[in-house]
């Protein structure tokens, strides 16, 4: 009986499981049919809401902006790395005990208030805010020591996120060659404009986010460096051109002073100095700015501003007079600014008419102080005159009259032809920004057909025409180094992060300006400038130099201002170096008589020379004859309204020049046969 229940039961039993089983598949089948419905119709989109509630981070790894060097590897300009101080509100909030001791160690090491940590907590939400901005590598490491010590354990939602900041360790030095830096890596002048591609890198990132199985993921993609600049300039040739000018414009005064300094062997720049100077470190600061306003004062003979009236001013300046103000400051005479020359033109008047075959270094002509150009009485600068000279007799005693005479007789043509070949009138293509446009240079002088007997006559001595400090030192390096014109350039190596060379800058030849014949004798009667003429003041006992003085009469004639400069070069048998001195309206009683440029020359040279290691020579004689161009009006009685090249530059310009094409070098040789030797065949040029 009991074996008959027993076996009733497990019957029962067994019906049962099989319900159960049963059931229990059809409940999953149903399931699996729900999940499967439900993924094929809203899979995506609960798969992206899933996504979003995940926690990740993205964070850029800033990269290091290139250098900028000098030619020996010193640092002009660099990107330093800061911090900036991040905290997490969130992370703050929701731990238990963490506000009151991540308050207390963000302000004993940051100095953050208790007000402004309440500022930043006001989003509850937030994993991001920034509390400080460049903080210093010792600040931050110093905090995160703390963190590590038990009493730093509860601070929290506390991290640092890298940033470059620009340096230029030399403050004011350079500033018109560098430029500057504004936020986000953006170069503006300088270098840092002309480079701006190639100084800057790419950002990277690092991904960091939570996977499927709950663990951290991490991916990087590191950031590129941006390359580095090695450049031309010679941080202490710039340092004694800026040391000199700074003692001229403290014992002298002017209002504007300019150097440039060029190796005539390929036209780099050496060092390029305006007076008017700025710090890089902080280029929108207002107070250099202060003689803009001094000068002004001075015109109409008005006390200069005290600092507390400069001061009192700056706070009611418009934002617009405040930009105004900053980009006169921030603008490189040097390559932007145009004037008439002066004397310092006499060289390419006389190179052209000796290529020529118009005149021979020993030709005379008579000087009687003046010349009568329809109507026009157009003074020499020595108004009694200086008899009879030859050719070289008239570049060493700066000769108007006789440059007149010499430009009579190449004509328009041929005078203009040698403008244009020397590169006046046309862009250097400097690589450094601000340089006038094609069209308007092409203005800057009078051409052959403009150029009628009274504009010839002036425009053979410098005045009338008008240049920019960078195209005359350009086309003077070609005279003084065999009739060679290279392309002036500041930057002579690119390299990548690692140091190697990306790129190399040395020498562009563009072409011919005259034969080496041509450019010998010319540099012979330039060195008879220094030491017969009126560039007696110029020499460095020693030393051998050559040169030319200019004195040029701003506009309007007659109001007795002018612009002075010398331009010379050492030693004068194998030019190493060429230095360019312009000094604007010197502040002394007389400054016809001042030899301005000359005397700023010879400050720069006494210091310049001994540290390049010019080879000395004999100390040159001086020549009773030897006088001082005395700045005089170009005019005798009444002058021309304006009779400055330029009043045409709106016009369209020619698509050749009245002589043709400028007479371009190929790769490996020149090809005109009016020169039978090649560039290649200079033995000083592989030296």
């Amino acid at each position: 009986m009991k074996k008959k229940k027993r076996k009733v039961f497990i019957k029962r039993m067994r019906q049962h499981l099989l319900f159960l089983l049963i059931a229990f598949t059809v409940m999953m089948a149903a399931l699996v049919g729900v999940v499967v419905k439900i993924n094929l119709r809203d899979g995506q989109r609960y798969s992206e809401k899933v996504l979003s509630q995940k926690y990740y981070e993205n964070k850029t790894v800033p990269y290091k902006r290139g250098d900028i060097l000098d030619c020996n590897g010193s640092i002009l300009a660099t990107s330093v790395k800061v911090y900036n101080l991040v905290i997490s509100p969130m992370d703050i909030l929701e731990t238990e005990g963490a506000l009151e001791p991540t308050e207390a160690a963000l302000g004993k090491y940051f100095g953050v208030t208790k007000e402004e940590m309440n500022k930043f907590l006001e989003d509850p939400e937030s994993q991001y805010e920034i509390v400080r901005k460049q903080v210093t590598y010792d600040q931050m490491k110093e905090f995160t020591d703390f963190e590590k010590t038990k009493a730093g354990w509860d601070v929290v939602g506390v991290t640092f996120e890298d940033q470059f900041i620009r340096v230029y360790p030399n403050n004011e030095l350079a500033c018109h060659v560098l430029g500057f830096v504004v936020g986000g890596n953006v170069g503006i002048g300088g270098l840092e404009g002309s480079y701006d591609t190639e100084l800057n890198g790419t950002d990277g990132r690092i991904y960091s986010y939570l996977g499927e199985d709950f663990t951290m993921e991490r991916e990087v993609e590191p950031s590129r460096d941006g390359y580095s600049l090695v450049t031309t300039i010679d941080t202490e040739i710039q340092r004694i051109v800026q040391d000199k000018s700074e003692k001229y414009m403290k014992e002298v005064g002017a209002k504007n002073i300019s150097v440039l300094v060029m190796n005539p062997k390929n036209s780099a720049v050496m060092a390029l100095y305006n007076c008017h100077q700025y710090d890089p470190n902080d280029a929108y600061k207002l107070d250099p700015v202060k003689y803009q306003y001094d000068e002004k004062n001075f015109e109409q003979d008005l006390p200069a501003l005290s600092d507390e009236e400069f001061q009192a001013m700056k706070k009611n300046m418009s934002d617009e007079e405040k930009l105004t103000a900053l980009n006169t400051l921030w603008r490189n005479y040097v390559i932007s600014d145009n004037f008439e020359p002066g004397s310092t033109y006499k060289p390419f008047t006389i190179s052209g008419a000796l290529e020529e075959g118009i005149v021979k270094p020993e030709d005379q002509f008579f000087c009687d102080g003046h010349q009568i150009v329809a109507d026009w009485d157009i003074h020499c600068h020595l108004w009694t005159g200086h008899g009879m000279l030859t050719v070289s007799e008239a570049l060493e005693q700066s000769c108007n009259d006789c440059l007149m005479q010499i430009a009579a007789m190449e004509g328009p043509t041929i005078f203009d032809k040698y403008q244009v070949q020397f590169g006046f009138g046309k862009k250097t293509n400097i690589d450094l920004p601000g340089e006038p446009s094609e069209d308007s240079m092409y203005y800057m002088l009078y051409h052959q057909d403009t150029l009628n007997v009274t504009e010839l006559a002036t425009s053979s001595f410098g005045q009338g025409v008008t240049v920019t400090m960078m195209q005359l030192g350009t086309a003077f390096c070609s005279l003084i180094n065999g009739g060679y014109y290279y392309q002036p350039h500041v930057v002579k190596q690119i390299l990548d992060a690692d140091g190697n060379v990306i790129e190399n800058f040395d020498k562009t030849l563009v072409r011919r300006t005259v034969s080496t014949e041509t450019a010998d004798q010319v540099r012979n009667m330039l060195l008879n400038v220094v030491e017969e003429g009126t560039g007696s003041k110029a020499i460095v006992e020693g030393y051998s130099i050559g040169g030319k003085t200019g004195t040029a009469e701003k506009l309007p004639r007659n109001n007795g201002k002018y612009v002075l400069s010398f331009i010379g070069f050492a030693p004068a048998d194998d030019p190493q170096v060429m230095v360019y001195c312009v000094v604007d309206e010197p502040r002394v009683d007389n400054p016809a008589f001042s030899s301005a440029g000359t005397v700023l020359f010879n400050m720069i040279a006494e210091d310049l020379l001994p540290y390049m290691n010019i080879h000395r020579t004999e100390t040159p004689e001086h020549s009773e004859e030897g006088i001082d161009e005395i700045a005089s009006p170009v005019y005798n009685g009444d002058a021309p309204e304006n009779d400055v090249a330029g009043e045409n530059a709106d016009e369209e310009v020619p698509e050749e020049t009245p002589e043709g094409e400028l007479e371009e070098l190929p790769a490996d040789e020149y090809e005109d046969e009016a020169y039978e030797e090649t560039y290649e065949e200079e033995s000083w040029e592989d030296e």
